[in-house]
């Protein structure tokens, strides 16, 4: 194959293209998974063995030893220091995340259209982190436990060929989706809903072509998109000469385009997952059960384009991150007896910013998805307490927490995309930093205008 030649054509640079090329055989790989003999011993092997290849393929011989370093530093950890080694995990293997975004620059090659082994990297973080967690968490009582965590806690540590498996499983090892280490050993030993069932065994070629058909679509209209909202216009003297609507509006229009892309990318992840059934979650509960693949996916593009708040972007948008996110970090912020508040939500997000990288853009958008998101709150409340009476006044309050997301999250998406703090705070400042005015007087109104929600009457009596 004419390497560069075909990129040319496509208009992608030649490790892009090796990069599609490997990505889009995790379809057929994870297919194939399903057939390898020898047992649950076959199937790690075989998940260890085409997740390194695969690496190699795509970001050369490199991208093998950072997976290598991160994965000993979980494994060592819990072999060594079980009582902290979710702790010492998410330290280490953190840091290491951090240091290869600073060596590679990962953002600014990514903006340019490179690629190299960072981004499978932090999905690998995320694992090896979530393994040591669990790993420590079976030491703790039951009674203190979490739901979440009385489901994927470790009370034995998984063998080295188990964990190597679970990391490199090639379905998810590229892009996503994170999922739970007890999830993987299920699948791969037929336990759980794995099991044969008297529903039979779920199929998956009708969900897997849906994705497939879905990645399609998203690229197509990437890939038509993309020339006509070039991220340099936001440097251009032409932008600056526009109005303040219309700027408004190419900010809109550059992260609506930008987020197809990676729409391509997780239906991609989630055609492999599927057909390798490690993405199945159960059956429905109609007359006529059918199976459900919610445990491979990742977005919902949908429900990120009409979110009715801020609230509702972690639900559909890069899902099981944001799950991940949610009992590793944000959950584990709570004291026992009491509420979640502005700093759990704060340094959530904060860590979020630094596993994409040190980039001022990141940390500045995922600073502002915390206010954006504390602001819809404030308006969601101030909704909850319209009494029933009043549905249109309750309706005119859905209408603005949908308005109010719609322009803070496209003005915050920019600088996830420019990434300097210089271009991040140009576009920002042309449009006089609206989305950061906004959900900061929202948030300071909620804490004046305090409501209570309106309880109906049938509820009061029981």
């Amino acid at each position: 194959m004419d390497m560069e030649s075909t990129a040319s054509s496509i208009g992608v640079s030649v490790p892009v293209l090796r990069f599609l090329i490997c990505f889009v055989a995790t379809i057929p790989v994870g297919y194939l998974h399903r057939f390898v003999p020898g047992g649950p011993t076959g199937k790690h092997v075989y998940a260890a063995l085409t997740g390194a290849m695969l690496s190699y393929f795509s970001f050369g011989f490199s991208s093998n030893l950072h997976f290598l370093v991160s994965m000993l530093v979980g494994y060592g950890s819990m072999v060594v220091y079980r009582k902290r080694c979710g702790l010492v995990t998410f330290v280490l293997a953190m840091g290491y995340l951090i240091g290869c975004h600073v060596y590679y620059m990962s953002g600014d090659a990514w903006k340019e259209g490179g690629i190299d082994a960072t981004g499978a990297l932090m999905v690998l973080t995320l694992k090896v982190i979530s393994c040591a967690i669990n790993y420590n968490d079976g030491l703790l009582k039951e009674e203190d436990l979490r739901e979440s965590q009385k489901k994927n806690r470790l009370l034995k540590l998984p063998s080295l060929i188990e964990y190597v498996g679970f990391c490199l499983c090639c379905g998810s090892h590229f892009a996503g989706p994170v999922y739970e280490i007890k999830d993987y050993l299920d699948w791969t030993e037929g336990k759980g809903i794995w099991m044969k069932s008297e529903n039979g065994s779920p199929s998956p070629f009708g969900a897997t072509l849906k994705a497939i058909l879905q990645a399609g679509f998203c690229m197509g209209l990437y890939l038509y998109l993309v020339p006509h909202y070039p991220l340099s216009k936001f440097t251009e003297p032409i932008y600056k000469e526009w109005g303040f609507l219309k700027k408004l509006g190419y900010q809109y229009m550059v992260g609506f385009t930008a987020r197809w892309k990676y729409y391509f990318i997780w239906s991609i992840s989630e055609a492999s997952i599927i057909i390798s059934e490690l993405g199945f979650s159960g059956w429905t509960n109609s007359s006529a059960p059918k199976a459900r693949w919610d445990r491979a996916k990742n977005v919902d593009v949908l429900g990120v384009e009409f979110a009715k708040s801020s609230v509702e972007i972690p639900l559909v948008w890069n899902i099981q991150v944001s799950t991940w996110l949610r009992h590793y970090v944000y959950d584990r912020l709570v004291q026992k007896g009491k509420k979640a508040g502005f700093f759990q939500l704060l340094v959530t997000q904060t860590v979020s910013a630094v596993w994409h990288g040190l980039y001022p853009g990141y940390i500045i958008f995922f600073v502002q998805s915390a206010l954006m998101i504390a602001g819809s709150r404030a308006i969601y409340r101030w909704q909850q307490s319209v009494p029933p009476n009043l549905g249109l006044l309750k309706k005119i309050f859905m209408l603005v927490n949908f308005a109010y997301t719609l322009l803070v999250l496209n003005y915050s998406c920019v600088g996830f995309m420019v990434l300097s703090l210089h271009e991040t705070l140009t576009a920002y400042g042309s449009v006089y930093y609206i989305g950061t005015i906004i959900p900061v007087v929202v948030i300071l109104l909620g804490n004046v205008i305090k409501t209570k929600p309106v309880r109906s009457k049938a509820r009061k009596e029981q």
